[in-house]
């Protein structure tokens, strides 16, 4: 057993290194790609003069190439000191230079065939915030202003004097720290076309602040608050476009997506809701006990929320071999426990193969085979027990796993289990809510279900609480109505 533990963790080491390796050449490749793109808009900018222009600014050049290495490396520094993930995945390596290319790409175009005011600078802060959180976002954004000012004062490709080149480095900054803070509190893809009136505002008192003073004339004023407005538009409709490309070719979760998944309209909640209605029911109770428990602990409630939706959908395979979907028959009556027992566990595998081939996100996929860990199907067991004479290993009556490997996952094993038991309560009282979902807990602890996702005592206890407080909410007591019939007053 060591040696095996062992060589697991050697190549665990091993498959570490290269991960590096291979995410360090991408991570090169792909400053290779946007450098190519700096030059590409150098040599565009200059036309037939290029060569000439690069032999009298040489040293111009060689300042181009130095600044973005910096800048490049610093960016790369980062991302391995504080979020490894970033540069140890070749999706998401391809995905922050995609954004910065696309970024670079249309302020160049919209500066060269509009105005250099009306480029769209808080397009990569609003993308970057919805794809990659508040965190990225803001030092992604940085590093965008640093790559405009680059642009603005070394290449002459803007032809922007110094004092202006300035002025759209503090603008590009602040305009997308503000589209970052904005950006989160919106729901709807709707709203994000508001977003473009709200973004305006600080556009224009950044631009009045930083440039009005500095023009001749009340028309040259009104045309740099004119293509302001256009940067601000600009920036939400390339947003708003590129954004759904994004989320499909990076499988990222943002809210729009999540709330896309979870109507009643997606594929694989409409078949849910068709063919295993008791299912699909079941679902939908544990998917607002665990966007509630998300929200009591600080993780991504409407995450917690759309994984909750999918948890449950192997079950399509067979919907009738699950007590949610029967009447009064019971199929597990004419089967062996060995047999029952295959069927049960096997809707976690189910459920990621559907969800993997209905292309959903992977965090679902994992949520369907983690939320039963490695637990007994406990009335087959015992089943199985009074049928046989002897003792009977445990771990064939037991779901394959893994076990949870996130706080969301341990959520939703919580709440799944705790639901269906709560449906069998005669007395659904608070004090025996409270009993009910504690044993289900500590069962769970027992068994070294919460190894892996790094879930605190604390953390369980306010789970805990909060599906208590569900529970009773969603199976609360109700008043017996008097048997009375009422007729209906007849009018003379």
């Amino acid at each position: 057993m060591k040696s095996i533990v062992k060589g697991a963790k050697a190549k665990k080491v091993k498959n570490s290194k290269k991960t590096y390796v291979l995410g360090a050449f991408v991570y090169l490749a792909g400053t290779a790609v946007l450098f190519a793109m700096f030059l590409i808009m150098i040599a565009v900018n200059w036309g037939s003069g290029t060569a000439e222009h690069i032999r009298e600014n040489t040293e111009r050049i060689i300042l181009i190439c130095v600044s973005f290495c910096i800048v490049s490396g610093i960016m790369y520094c980062y991302f391995y000191f504080e979020n490894k993930k970033y540069i140890l995945s070749v999706r998401k390596i391809t995905e922050i230079f995609l954004l910065l290319a696309i970024s670079l790409l249309f302020v160049f175009l919209i500066g060269k065939f509009v105005d250099v005011s009306a480029r769209p600078v808080a397009f990569l802060a609003l993308t970057a915030v919805t794809l990659l959180g508040r965190r990225e976002a803001i030092f992604l954004n940085i590093i965008f202003a640093l790559q405009m000012f680059i642009l603005d004062n070394f290449s002459d490709v803007t032809a922007l004097t110094a004092a202006e080149g300035y002025n759209f480095l503090i603008l590009t900054f602040c305009t997308g720290m503000i589209g970052i803070f904005i950006t989160p509190r919106i729901k709807t893809r709707i709203g994000s076309v508001l977003m473009a009136f709200i973004l305006l505002i600080p556009i224009e008192v950044i631009i009045a602040l930083l440039e009005a003073t500095t023009t001749e004339g009340f028309a040259e004023t009104m045309m740099l608050f004119l293509y302001g407005a256009l940067s601000s538009f600009f920036s939400v409709l390339a947003y708003m476009f590129l954004l759904p490309i994004f989320e499909v070719m990076f499988s990222e979760l943002t809210v729009f997506r999540l709330r896309e998944l979870t109507s009643e309209q997606a594929k694989l909640i409409k078949r849910l809701k068709k063919n295993a209605p008791g299912t699909y029911h079941h679902s939908m109770t544990v998917a607002q006990i665990a966007e509630a428990c998300a929200q009591a602990i600080g993780e991504d409630s409407e995450l917690a929320r759309a994984a909750a939706y999918y948890h449950d959908v192997g079950k399509l395979k067979n919907p009738e071999m699950f007590t949610e979907n029967q009447t009064d028959y019971n199929v597990h009556n004419e089967l062996t426990p060995e047999l029952s027992v295959d069927i049960i566990r096997s809707h976690t595998r189910d459920g990621a193969m559907l969800i993997k081939k209905a292309h959903l996100p992977e965090f679902f996929a994992d949520i369907a085979v983690q939320h039963h860990g490695t637990l007994p199907i406990k009335y087959f067991y015992a089943k199985a027990l009074k049928m046989s004479d002897g003792e009977l290993n445990i771990e064939n009556y037991s779901y394959a796993g893994p076990t949870p490997t996130s706080k969301i996952a341990a959520i939703i094993m919580i709440a799944d289990a705790s639901e269906a038991a709560a449906r069998s309560l005669t007395n659904r009282s608070p004090e025996k809510v409270e009993e009910l979902v504690r044993n289900i807990i500590e069962e769970r602890l027992d068994l070294e279900q919460f190894d892996h996702c790094n879930i605190t005592m604390s953390e369980l206890t306010t789970i805990k609480l909060t599906i208590v407080t569900q529970l009773t909410g969603v199976y609360h007591s109700r008043i017996a109505y008097p048997k009375i019939k009422v007729s209906k007053k007849k009018h003379g």
